[in-house]
């Protein structure tokens, strides 16, 4: 008997550590949100670290009174070699609500969105090394943004406004340059009655000589009419800016931005 005891000492010494270490568990989630796990299956890779950060800042009205029109804005300035960030919403019908990649603006972005019910808004950012960073904020609203057909589309007017760009360029306090984008669309989800899903695909913000600064992927639960900001650092400001994209049916968005 005592034999045995010493041999299975000597075989726990001899055993590697983490064969006695618990399963790992994912952090709780900082929202408490029942669908976290969920969005983490469906809008993340099954392999890489996800974490959540505080460095990655998501601004909303905590109560939105328009569904329709919820401003928000992902700030992820404070975080080195960021490649693309995705914004989606745990509680709408369509969750994803964009992705863009920063190739010479600042990492952050200002927007409007639909929101169907309250529901934490999160934006997750990959950045070089692999890793996804996770922040967000709860959003309490009376809901019915995705499914309520869009004003425009009852409107012959936006059918020949369409993709129509107007814009705005300041200088900022910090250095660089602010631009805002408004583009003429009605951004419908595809979820009221008899309105099929129309909205922009593909937005891409360049510099007047072809260089991108920020590549942007729409899904439906933008806001109608979408106003998208964004600041240009001083090693990236251009004498003008150019607006290229097309929408889900293919129709083309095209401008020139002076100042």
């Amino acid at each position: 008997m005592k034999k045995t005891l010493i041999a299975a000492a000597l075989l726990g010494a001899l055993l590697p550590l983490h064969s006695w270490a618990a399963p790992s568990v994912p952090p709780a989630d900082p929202l408490a949100s029942p669908r976290w796990g969920d969005m983490r299956k469906m809008m993340l890779p099954a392999k890489g670290r996800i974490v959540f950060d505080d460095k990655v800042k998501v601004g909303a009205p905590l109560n939105a009174e328009n569904p329709l029109n919820v401003p928000v804005s992902v700030d992820a300035g404070a975080l080195a070699g960021v490649e693309e960030v995705l914004v989606f919403a745990d509680f709408n019908p369509i969750n994803r609500i964009l992705r863009f990649q920063p190739r010479g603006a600042y990492p952050a972005l200002a927007f409007r969105i639909k929101l169907q019910q309250s529901s934490p808004v999160r934006a997750a950012v990959r950045t070089r090394d692999g890793v996804w960073h996770v922040g967000g904020t709860w959003v309490n609203t009376t809901g019915g943004g995705c499914t309520l057909p869009s004003t425009g589309s009852g409107s012959p007017e936006w059918q020949k406004r369409l993709g129509e760009v107007s814009s705005r360029v300041w200088t900022r306090p910090e250095g660089g340059e602010r631009v805002r984008l408004r583009i003429i669309h009605p951004e419908d989800t595809g979820l009221a009655d008899g309105v099929p899903a129309f909205y922009i695909q593909e937005l891409v913000l360049s510099t007047d000589s072809g260089q991108a600064l920020l590549q942007i992927e729409g899904y439906e639960p933008v806001a109608e009419n979408p106003v998208f900001t964004v600041d240009i650092p001083a090693t990236h400001v251009a004498p003008g800016y150019r607006v290229r994209g097309r929408d889900n049916n293919g129709n083309p968005i095209s401008a020139e931005v002076d100042k």
